[in-house]
């Protein structure tokens, strides 16, 4: 395939940018509406007051199936977008990151939340509840950024990065870590000490690992 000029996959990246904003509004839009129906007096940590009617159980049903359709749209979305596997995965980060990001930016406009990016967020529900500081998510979202322009940039230059199947889970290895950080943290959002359950050094070693394989296999790819 004749590889494309910067500029042809920045002006598509530029669309994607667009088009994550836009959803992440969406995306913040609900969210108003959840806390109006289940926080009407504000959301706060812990979580103590969550209701266990049939009407909540059918509502978080709803709302773990929507998640799903979210990672359906990023996903449709990669792959119109790219025109390889690398420009796919590039955009797939790229969508995810713009749109996480803003998801909170777009909330800071409604409702004026957070209030700081070490305040506490239900972040996924899908195996289990993800809860952590918001600036945990921020972070691994301007991560996975630098890497999409980065993969497309070494598209652009016909010379895209090849990691090895080591390399690979390595850095799904990397992402688990994360995970199970974020994963930990959402089973004790209902209790006073919270904030001890996020593993800060957990959370750093899956990020530091991801970045210096990337970083590694960038280099080796040069």
């Amino acid at each position: 395939m004749r590889s494309e000029s910067f500029g042809t996959l920045l002006k598509r990246l530029c669309i994607v940018i667009v088009f994550s904003i836009a959803f992440g509004y969406v995306e913040a839009t609900v969210v108003v509406y959840l806390r109006e129906i289940f926080h009407p007096t504000g959301f706060t940590f812990p979580l103590t007051n969550l209701p266990g009617n049939a009407l909540w159980k059918r509502l978080i049903l709803t709302e773990t199936g929507r998640e799903a359709a979210t990672l359906v749209i990023i996903l449709t979305g990669s792959w119109l977008f790219g025109r390889s596997r690398q420009q796919r995965f590039a955009f797939f980060l790229a969508i995810f990151a713009v749109w996480d990001i803003f998801y909170y930016v777009w909330l800071k406009l409604l409702l004026n939340w957070p209030a700081s990016l070490m305040d506490w967020d239900i972040l996924f529900l899908m195996p289990t509840t993800w809860a952590g500081p918001v600036v945990a998510p921020v972070l691994v979202s301007l991560t996975l950024l630098v890497f999409s322009v980065v993969i497309l940039y070494r598209c652009a230059r016909g010379a895209p990065m090849k990691p090895t199947r080591m390399e690979w889970l390595g850095l799904i290895g990397a992402a688990i870590v994360v995970i199970v950080a974020f994963c930990i943290a959402g089973q004790h959002i209902a209790e006073h000490n919270f904030r001890s359950y996020f593993s800060w050094p957990l959370f750093a070693v899956g990020c530091i690992a991801a970045v210096v394989l990337f970083t590694r296999r960038l280099l080796k790819s040069t």
